[in-house]
């Protein structure tokens, strides 16, 4: 596995910066943009899960990043409940929806597999 310098080399970090862009350019449309409280939350979810990610690795040791990485990663089951809040109110899509929940879903699989790889080294 390479040696990682700064967060910004993790692949989990660039995905969940990708995943965060997708969910502010699908909560900046319609009534979605409207629903203040569910937009910001939904917002907030993926801003968690980047931030996360970030704050664990600059912590400098294998326990605390894994414990950020198990916040970023409660994040996205977070982000995925409140994706069907929006799906229900009809604020998105079923394409918008499975779009951004399968990226949710990937990503914390790549989170939990980034959690077993630091249980067993010296990162």
């Amino acid at each position: 596995m390479s040696e990682f310098k700064q967060f910004e080399d993790l692949d989990i970090w660039q995905k969940a910066r990708e995943l965060t862009s997708l969910v502010y350019e699908l909560s900046s449309k319609g009534e979605f943009s409207k629903d203040f409280g569910l937009r910001d939350q939904v917002r907030r979810s993926s801003v968690s899960i980047l931030s996360n990610i970030s704050e664990g690795f600059e912590r400098g040791s294998n326990k605390e990043f894994i414990r950020f990485l198990s916040y970023a990663k409660g994040s996205c089951g977070e982000l995925r409940a409140q994706l069907y809040v929006s799906l229900d109110q009809k604020y998105i899509d079923n394409k918008g929806f499975k779009n951004i929940s399968n990226k949710a879903i990937d990503l914390s699989r790549m989170i939990s597999g980034f959690m077993k790889y630091l249980h067993n080294s010296t990162f």
